[in-house]
């Protein structure tokens, strides 16, 4: 007896499902393009924002990871030559090295400190005003280098951060669509407000798919970029620990 009712209050309750989704007489699609026909040009405009900040986040992505893996590698060639330069003393041949890896941030650096050390003028003998003036010449390529290696990490942060919020304010407009909708056709059918729901879930997880790489990407580089900060300080004081050594040994 019990299961009989149970059975019959199913019946009217999918009975009444269905009577409230085709009282609005619609019906929403969930392929992509039907989502796009159902959304307001709130929403579109939110979707083509979103969109443009995912490919500016790919954009930067791909140029970074190019980018440093390129500095990577051409360091890694660079280092052992330019050592076997100095320690022979061959300051020109080491400059030399250096301009064939352009893309090396080491390269960029140690280059610097040796020109600013090669053009001093100091007529053979190594003074401490020469030593002095190689370490800032070094001081100020890591700076150069390191805005260098930064570039376009604050875009990834900023696409990062507001991608979720821009997301969000699609997600309010579709909400008001749909109440906007039950209250137009007089009816709380779910195919009144189901063209709004879709909308605000698809900004919702629009944004989410927006910031999620663009948060885990900037966190990856701007750990290379302080590892990358950590070699060019070590090589600094490596290239003036040199100029120290020569200076005593004349």
């Amino acid at each position: 007896m019990i299961l009989a009712h149970l059975s019959q209050l199913a019946a009217h309750q999918a009975a009444l499902g269905m009577y409230l989704f085709q009282d609005s007489g619609q019906t929403v699609g969930f392929t992509p393009m039907d989502l796009w026909h159902n959304m307001g040009n709130a929403a579109r405009a939110v979707v083509a924002v979103l969109f443009i900040m995912s490919i500016w986040s790919l954009a930067v992505i791909i140029d970074r990871a190019l980018y440093f893996s390129a500095a990577r590698k051409q360091s890694r060639e660079f280092a052992p030559r330019v050592a076997g330069a100095l320690k022979e003393g061959k300051l020109d041949e080491a400059v030399k090295v250096a301009d064939r890896n352009k893309k090396s941030h080491l390269a960029e650096v140690v280059t610097a400190g040796l020109q600013e050390f090669r053009n001093f003028g100091s007529g053979g003998a190594i003074t401490d005003e020469q030593i002095e003036s190689s370490k800032r010449a070094l001081e100020r390529s890591e700076a150069i280098v390191h805005a260098k290696l930064k570039r376009g990490l604050g875009g990834l942060a900023t696409i990062g951060s507001t991608a979720p919020f821009i997301g969000l304010f699609g997600t309010v407009v579709g909400i008001l669509n749909a109440f906007q909708q039950i209250a137009t056709q007089k009816t709380s059918g779910i195919g009144a407000v189901a063209g709004g729901i879709s909308e605000a879930l698809v900004t919702t997880a629009f944004g989410l798919l927006v910031a999620i790489p663009a948060v885990m990407t900037f966190n990856y580089f701007t750990g290379k970029v302080e590892a990358f900060d950590v070699e060019m300080d070590n090589s600094s004081s490596e290239l003036i620990d040199y100029f120290i050594k020569q200076s005593h040994r004349r």
